[in-house]
């Protein structure tokens, strides 16, 4: 169940939702109708149309709990903090029902609670109430089993949450290898200079002014696409014009795309990916650059050491440090053969370890513990 329209989790629980599908599971959709109409095609997939907009829109929160009553699923999926809410406080309604919460990422007032986070927004006094005691509260009157697609943010729900370990599931994100493969056409003849490839959100957490501040730092030529929209897009094309003056562009540019649908063929044209964000867990972005073949400069925030550490630790930066990315993005722009290994190396790794199969694999090992649970 999803109450979100966008976003990492939401292409997350699409391709799960598909991926149980593909394996004779009956597999349900509860989502705004946005994400239907985004994804539509996704075959084997039952959809329902149900909008909850806000904790405020109380007809909305009425409509997903009378679905979900009239659906009493075998195992029910939260996949963001409101349908956590909704579909954690129902559970006991739900007797047959085993409920399992993916818990994607903290809340950005608490994201320096993960280690190797920075504080992405300002810490208000309700965080606590509803995402520490608040979550603890709701996880047990729910009985659920809560997934983390990373060991960082597990140690989270454990240490500060206050989540029995036994209750805590590590079940990586994963993406389509097929989907996300390296392009037909060798890198080297997509232009003249290098082209790195920023995707994302334009909001706070991601931290998009440090990509601009480090572009303008660096001492290679370079291209930057920044594909992604939010509320600091005119913030960061004005700081683009500020700080990557007339001058610089014949050498250094940072140009932005706004929302791209799909973004697959973006990737394959490109040599590299940059991460920026202040804090992160399993980020779906960075699995699909690496799936395409695609090396990476990134914050060593959250769950991205457990992803890039074992390929490229060198490339991994602090985060808010424009000159650390700068260099790093030096030392990769300037070396062809270093991209080549290290994008080979990258799909090896999502191969390994973050396909959308291995986290089905995951998942139905937590399913089937929720379930027996259940029985108790």
């Amino acid at each position: 169940m999803l109450t979100q329209s966008g976003g990492g989790p939401v292409d997350h629980a699409v391709e799960v939702a598909a991926g149980l599908a593909g394996r004779g599971i009956d597999s349900h959709v509860v989502a705004p109708p946005d994400v239907r109409r985004r994804v539509a095609g996704s075959a084997g997939i039952t959809w329902h149309d149900q909008e909850a907009t806000s904790k405020r829109d109380l007809a909305g929160l009425a409509g997903l709990a009378r679905l979900l009553r009239s659906l009493a699923p075998d195992v029910l999926h939260l996949q963001d903090r409101r349908a956590g809410w909704v579909g954690r406080g129902l559970a006991r309604s739900l007797p047959r029902t085993a409920v399992v919460y993916t818990l994607h990422g903290v809340a950005d007032g608490l994201s320096d609670h993960v280690e190797g986070n920075l504080l992405a927004d300002t810490r208000r006094r309700r965080d606590r109430l509803y995402y520490l005691h608040g979550e603890r509260w709701i996880t047990q009157w729910g009985r659920a089993r809560v997934v983390s697609p990373s060991r960082a943010v597990a140690d989270f729900a454990v240490r500060h949450v206050g989540l029995h370990p036994s209750r805590v599931d590590v079940v990586p994100n994963g993406v389509d290898p097929d989907r996300f493969r390296p392009g037909p056409a060798a890198p080297a003849s997509v232009g003249t200079r290098p082209r790195l490839v920023w995707l994302g959100g334009l909001v706070p957490v991601k931290r998009a002014d440090v990509l601009v501040e480090g572009v303008a730092l660096m001492r290679e030529d370079v291209e930057v696409l920044v594909a992604g929209d939010g509320e600091l897009a005119p913030e960061v094309r004005d700081l683009v014009a500020l700080r990557i003056p007339e001058s610089l562009r014949e050498r250094r540019t940072v140009t932005l795309l706004g929302h791209v649908t799909d973004p697959a063929p973006l990737l394959q044209q490109a040599h590299g990916f940059v991460l920026t964000s202040a804090a992160e867990s399993c980020p779906m972005a960075l699995l699909q650059a690496m799936a395409t073949g695609l090396p990476a400069v990134a914050t060593a925030v959250g769950g991205v050491p457990e992803v890039w550490g074992p390929v490229a630790p060198d490339l991994l930066c602090p985060p808010g440090d424009p000159r650390a990315l700068a260099a790093a993005l030096d030392t990769l722009v300037a070396d062809p053969a270093l991209r080549a290994d290290l994008g080979a190396q990258a799909r090896e790794r999502v191969l390994s370890t973050y396909t959308t199969e291995r986290c089905l694999d995951g998942l139905l090992r937590t399913y089937a513990t929720a379930r027996a649970e259940r029985t108790r």
